[in-house]
């Protein structure tokens, strides 16, 4: 295994980005499928067809997933990946020809780089000409581009987030997951408790950590919401969507350890759980949900980790090779 979300048979991941402008576009394609549903607990959620994955529907399938940012401006690049789907002849089959269902979901990264610059159907269309089967980029790419964490205080004392993916293996399943970690609070090893990414102190080096300032009274208002973890997990064995639902409701556990805090009103936080069905295997919703969670734990911090800062938004790496030269 390459622990990626590519792990799963049958998920390919391209991305489309312009970082110099600070945002982008991660597409998942499923070519034969997947049977998906989403929990969305996040109050300020920026979403395009997540209907396909909130109840039944007629199709029982969808074809992609697009993650992006541009906040709502970014919906716009499910339209490239419908017309690269239609294009390759993918989709739902009616009496018109096919109509691929592409559930979208956004960052809103707005205040990164270039608040002008928005993902557009072109990009969308891109990066599922892109996507492939091998392991994809990770940190700042695609929609990870103009991602940031730690906004309590401001972008001036933010961290820079990312995409990230990872896959768990146990009793023949393989689960993989992936991240867009565009968050209000801190990002910590969920293993040790230690602050990764996040709001800093003021001198910029170390931790503000946001749960401690709130516990204090801190109170900075209004908020904007301008924060989402958009997450994924997925697996190649069959399940049901109703035992999706439960896959996506217990993955969100994955966030509330690695995320602190976490489901804030300021978030749009969106968990998809997928099955592609491609191992031929009646799958362990449990097991998968476990699985999942783990994989989408390590993706959150993948993507923290692999991102690549700027002056005015410094990345963990760069916190890293600070600390190492100051001695500290």
């Amino acid at each position: 295994m390459r622990g990626s979300i590519t792990d799963v048979a049958g998920i390919l991941v391209g991305h489309a980005h312009d970082l110099s402008r600070g945002s982008g576009v991660t597409v998942l394609l499923f070519p034969q499928g997947a049977a998906g549903a989403a929990d969305i607990r996040g109050e300020a959620a920026g979403t395009r067809q997540m209907d396909s994955l909130l109840r039944p529907h007629p199709s029982g399938r969808v074809h992609a997933l697009v993650l992006a940012g541009g906040s709502a401006f970014g919906l716009d690049a499910a339209a490239g990946v419908m017309r690269r789907l239609e294009e390759e002849g993918t989709g739902f089959p009616t009496p018109g020809g096919v109509v691929p269902i592409v559930p979208t979901a956004v960052i809103y990264d707005l205040g990164f780089g270039d608040p002008s610059f928005r993902p557009t159907s072109e990009m969308g269309y891109v990066a599922a000409a892109r996507a492939s089967s091998g392991p994809p980029d990770r940190g700042s790419a695609g929609a990870g581009a103009g991602a940031t964490v730690g906004k309590v205080l401001g972008m001036g004392r933010a961290m820079k987030g990312g995409f990230g993916t990872a896959s768990e293996a146990g009793g023949g399943s393989v689960v993989g997951a992936c991240a867009v970690v565009n968050a209000f609070g801190d990002v910590v090893d969920p293993e040790t408790g230690e602050w990764i990414a996040g709001a800093r102190a003021e001198d910029g080096k170390g931790p503000a950590w946001t749960e401690a300032l709130f516990r204090g009274g801190f109170r900075r208002e209004p908020f904007s919401p301008q924060n989402t973890t958009l997450a994924v997990v997925a697996t190649a064995d069959l399940l049901s969507r109703e035992e999706l639902v439960g896959v996506a409701r217990m993955a969100h556990g994955a966030l509330f350890r690695t995320v602190r805090p976490v489901h804030t009103p300021m978030d749009g936080d969106i968990v998809v759980a997928l099955a592609t069905g491609l191992s031929g295997r009646k799958g362990n919703m449990l097991q998968t949900a476990v699985l999942g969670a783990r994989a989408l734990e390590k993706s959150i911090v993948d993507g923290v980790r692999s991102a690549v800062g700027t002056k005015a938004v410094p990345a963990a790496a760069d916190l890293s090779e600070r600390r190492g030269k100051s001695g500290d």
